[in-house]
């Protein structure tokens, strides 16, 4: 069994074709449920955000299954194949693992090091429990992508070498509407993002916060914390009315702020708006940014802001991490393959020990309990000792990159039951995903 990683990205893709295989809550789960039914898949989940789709699964072989998962991106994109699959990307096994370690550490997020990358990996970690398509490949792949996460944050400080894409768009409207301070900040939306610019604006200083959005009750709780106002959505209009800065990032499938309703509200006004679209699909429609005065920043412009803009010493010291990280999970995992072998055969050694110490007693039944256990035991003793050095180097060379399976030959050679060594694999139980 093997991971396999099929997805599409802002360093793989323009925003148009994200913005077509963005999906809400619904859409993950199906998708999920849809990568989990595939032919020779036997797990799978999916991290989502605004500028990433990734289908994670664990897989039996890679030919059929890498045909099955890029078709349910394509088909989500309605595209056709030809056009989608050059901004699709494929990662296998060692690969794979590599990929969501990068990933969890933020060196592949638009922003490089943002942390708002953690949550979504341990949301997609517990979405896949939840709904019982994540085993103990991808729960213990997953866990250690998270625990690998925060250690890079902890030893570096790679958080602090790129704005968040919420900093970045404030940055570049700072050019039109100056700085947050004194200002009246409008978020639309009520969910991670529009958390994370709320306590970005509020921190900056803003002189009104107003949270936005079609359930009140999430706006209440959003606003309360930030001492900020919540709004319903059907009053959109009279807070952009009032806005100097507009930061929309809600989960809905269309537009929200169109140019109709910016004419309305713009209407004789006689200072500038500053627009920040952060949604997948966008909230707010393009020529929005052809009124006067109006300054439109959305994924797209943001992607071209902040690439490339992460390099120096803390990057290559995650790199270094990470590389530390791969290579020792690579190991563990390889010795974890042959434990099931090496159980069943020493297992296989009791039964047989015991076996013929039962034919022997049989045959001298005078021997007094003494004797018979002075036996036992250094039968025991010389098969623990036959079977250490094979055992032990079985275990050495599972840790060497080739296309010998010691573990099968193992097997093979001591004509274990299959049965047997299944048995020995134990599920993992999250520590991670649970939290």
């Amino acid at each position: 069994m093997s991971v396999l990683v099929v997805g599409i990205s802002h360093n793989s893709a323009p925003v148009s074709l994200l913005e077509r295989v963005a999906l809400d809550h619904d859409g993950v789960q199906k998708l999920i449920a849809d990568a989990a039914s595939c032919e020779h898949v036997s797990e799978a989940t999916v991290i989502a955000t605004c500028n990433r789709l990734e289908i994670y699964t664990e897989v039996e072989r890679f030919h059929g299954s890498i045909e099955q998962i890029s078709r349910l991106l394509v088909d989500r994109a309605g595209e056709s194949t030809e056009a989608m699959l050059p901004h699709l990307y494929v990662h296998y096994d060692d690969g794979a693992i590599s990929h969501l370690f990068q990933v969890a550490a933020g060196l592949d997020s638009m922003a490089v090091g943002e942390g708002q990358i953690l949550g979504q990996t341990r949301e997609a970690l517990r979405r896949g429990q939840e709904l019982g398509t994540v085993g103990p490949a991808l729960n213990l792949l997953f866990q250690q992508a998270l625990r690998v996460g925060k250690r890079t944050r902890a030893e570096t400080e790679i958080d602090q070498v790129a704005p968040t894409l919420v900093s970045a768009a404030l940055d570049e409207t700072a050019k039109l509407v100056g700085t947050v301070e004194g200002k009246h900040v409008v978020v639309v939306g009520a969910g991670a993002m529009a958390g994370l610019a709320t306590a970005t604006a509020s921190r900056l200083g803003a002189g009104r916060l107003s949270i936005v959005n079609r359930s009140v009750d999430r706006a209440v709780r959003l606003a309360v914390q930030y001492a900020g106002e919540a709004v319903r959505l059907a009053d959109l209009g009279d807070e952009l009315a009032r806005a100097d800065i507009v930061i929309s990032c809600t989960g809905s499938s269309g537009t929200i702020i169109d140019r109709a309703l910016m004419t309305r509200v713009r209407r004789g006004a006689g200072r500038p708006l500053a627009l920040i679209d952060l949604a997948l699909p966008h909230d707010i429609a393009p020529d929005v940014a052809d009124l006067p005065d109006v300054r439109l920043v959305g994924l797209a412009e943001l992607a071209e802001l902040l690439h490339g803009g992460a390099t120096g010493r803390e990057v290559q010291e995650v790199r270094r991490i990470l590389g530390e990280e791969v290579t020792a999970f690579l190991a563990a995992r390889r010795q974890a393959s042959v434990t099931p072998t090496v159980v069943a055969l020493r297992s296989m050694a009791t039964n047989v020990v015991d076996a013929e110490m039962t034919r022997l007693e049989g045959r001298l039944p005078e021997l007094d309990e003494a004797t018979r256990e002075e036996i036992r035991h250094a039968v025991r003793r010389v098969a623990d000792k036959l079977l250490h050095e094979p055992t032990v180097r079985v275990k050495e060379l599972a840790n060497e990159q080739g296309a010998v399976s010691y573990a099968a030959a193992l097997a093979e050679l001591f004509a274990l039951d299959p049965d047997a060594v299944d048995a020995v694999t134990r599920p993992v139980v999250s520590e991670e995903g649970r939290s």
